[in-house]
């Protein structure tokens, strides 16, 4: 064994290679020092699902229309409030590499469907509580895996056959907002879901190609100003940009416009490459200033040939090119952005011109009127672009107290036009107040008894999750968790009426279809597959390794 100074060496042989100098002296090169914490088998499965269930029960209790907001304090000191899942789990940091999987579960319900990130992580956090309970009576974790997939593709057709078939048409949109009502119930605009969700679903019916069935979300522009009431939230049937004319002696409001969009700067031409220009005498610097002179007026000259009344311009101008705009009575906006451009050519039908030589009347587009709105006393100024020819192109101007009220109805705003969106390209619709994950769990019971082995186990443990969800907005509305849940299994069984659920509200009916309270199929089915897949993923993992430095939490 190799020796040292006060006693041997401790070293991993075989991770060692000992090599020599060019003096004959030896070295030993050793790989892997950072020592790796590893966890096995039992042991492994508890450390992963607790550290996922710690996640889950922060969601726990944001869910329903009574669930409480979260704070989230970014290190750079952003303060945000929000009870959207997705909005939370992402502004939280989370170490352990199992939780990450939940964060980014909310996030893939966000992005396919835009609502129900907060039930998709509570629904796995029952499910993994479940899970650790089969366990730990010595059930193999894939026995249970299956059993909760067998149960998931369970619920998923009895989802399907006790949904129902809605009427979605331009004319009947009661039902569409009934639906973005329900999402809306648990935000922070719920005191306005009336008017918010008729927003909502007016905004995606503008867009909406009825016979594709399909929703472009790039034509819907959200934007906010702080400063008045959120009643005062509108639906601008055109663009709303945040910016000003280039000249306050501009003015104020331009009828019957004819707007050019350029991406070409009001600049004289600068050679790409580094260049020096040296003026000796008075006469080269008139001649250069002459010359900047010539361009400026050119460039004016084009844009007023064209038959143009109004240009944006997505670079700066030049103090000089901005006098001679006005000079010619051409109102120009400047720093325009790349995405607002494109916005502005769908509504206006305007082209959007690289070069001023290439300016025509055909490249220009138009628009009924082009005004300023003032805000308040902050001299904040904005122009609002209406009557354009396509109507498809259109604005949400959201109003509140603060930049977290705004941030807030924003995201409450873009899961409603995704629930409008779902039921436009899918019209089926289940009952919400737990109604469908209570006779989805009824259904599983049914079929435990049914079948012989231990996977009867995992199906009823995957019927308890299911009900957790009950329980969890029976616990968020204040109301008793284990009477509520029995009162609506004794009925549903009674009456053979899937549709009744928790009354969060307290209404003093439990009817959800006469509550009127809908969820898409389309989001449900989404949540179920999303969570039994996850958590499979989660309960298969026997064997963690990581550096020292990290931990296992």
């Amino acid at each position: 064994m190799a020796q040292q100074h006060g006693g041997p060496l401790n070293v991993d042989l075989n991770s060692a290679q000992m090599i020599y100098d060019e003096y004959g002296r030896p070295f030993i090169l050793l790989r892997d020092q950072d020592k790796t914490n590893r966890v096995k088998g039992l042991e492994a499965h508890k450390a992963n699902i607790l550290a996922a269930r710690t996640v889950t029960n922060l969601m726990r209790t944001s869910l329903g229309p009574k669930g409480m907001d979260k704070m989230m304090v970014s290190p750079d000191g952003d303060v945000s409030v929000s009870n959207d899942g997705a909005t939370i789990l992402d502004r939280i940091q989370v170490e352990h590499q199992v939780a990450k999987l939940l964060v980014q579960l909310s996030r893939s319900q966000d992005d396919e469907i835009g609502d129900g990130t907060t039930g998709v992580v509570v629904l796995a956090g029952g499910l993994l509580a479940e899970a650790e309970g089969l366990l730990a009576k010595g059930i193999h974790p894939v026995r249970i895996a299956q059993g909760f997939e067998k149960a998931c593709q369970i619920a998923l057709d009895h989802c399907d056959d006790i949904s129902d078939t809605i009427p979605v048409s331009p004319e009947n949109t009661q039902i569409l907002i009934e639906c973005a009502k329900t999402t809306l119930s648990s935000k922070i605009i719920n005191r306005f879901h009336d008017q918010m969700a008729q927003i909502a679903v007016d905004a995606v019916l503008a867009v909406c190609d009825w016979e594709r069935k399909e929703v472009n979300f790039d034509l819907m522009k959200i934007t906010g100003k702080e400063g008045g009431r959120l009643e005062d939230t509108t639906l601008v049937r055109g663009i709303i940009l945040d910016k000003e004319f280039s000249h306050p002696q501009m003015p104020k409001e331009i009828k019957d416009a004819k707007i050019a969009l350029l991406t070409c700067p009001f600049e004289p031409p600068k050679p790409k490459t580094k260049h020096t220009i040296t003026i000796s005498e008075a006469s080269h610097y008139e001649e250069l200033y002459a010359r900047e002179q010539a361009y400026f007026t050119e460039m004016v000259d084009l844009c007023v040939n064209s038959g143009a009344t109004c240009v944006m311009c997505q670079w700066g101008f030049d103090d000089e090119a901005n006098h001679l705009l006005l000079q010619r009575n051409l109102p120009a906006v400047r720093w325009v952005g790349g995405v607002e451009l494109e916005l502005l050519a769908i509504a206006t039908g305007a082209r959007i011109t690289p070069r001023f030589q290439e300016l025509s009347p055909e490249k220009l587009g138009s628009a009924g009127t082009i005004r300023t709105v003032e805000m308040g006393t902050t001299k904040d100024r904005m122009l609002v672009i209406e009557d354009c020819p396509n109507t498809n192109a259109v604005t949400i101007f959201v109003r509140g107290g603060n930049k977290m009220v705004i941030e807030e109805a924003t995201r409450s705003l873009h899961d409603a036009r995704c629930v409008v969106r779902n039921l436009i390209q899918d019209n089926r619709v289940v009952y919400g107040g737990a109604s469908a994950e209570i006779s989805c769990a009824r259904k599983i019971y049914e079929a435990s008894n049914e079948i012989s082995g231990v996977d009867q186990y995992s199906y009823r443990g995957f019927a308890r999750a299911l009900e957790s969800i009950a329980i969890a907005l029976a616990e968020n509305s204040g109301l008793n968790q284990i009477e509520t849940l029995s009162e609506i299994k004794r009925l549903q069984v009674e009456e053979n009426n899937p549709h009744l659920g928790v009354d969060c509200n307290c209404n003093g009916t439990l009817d959800m279809k006469e509550q009127k309270v809908f969820e898409t199929l389309l989001g449900k089915k989404q949540q179920l597959l999303l969570a039994t897949q996850v958590v499979k993923m989660i309960l298969k993992i026997d064997d963690v390794m990581q550096p020292q430095s990290m931990g296992m939490m």
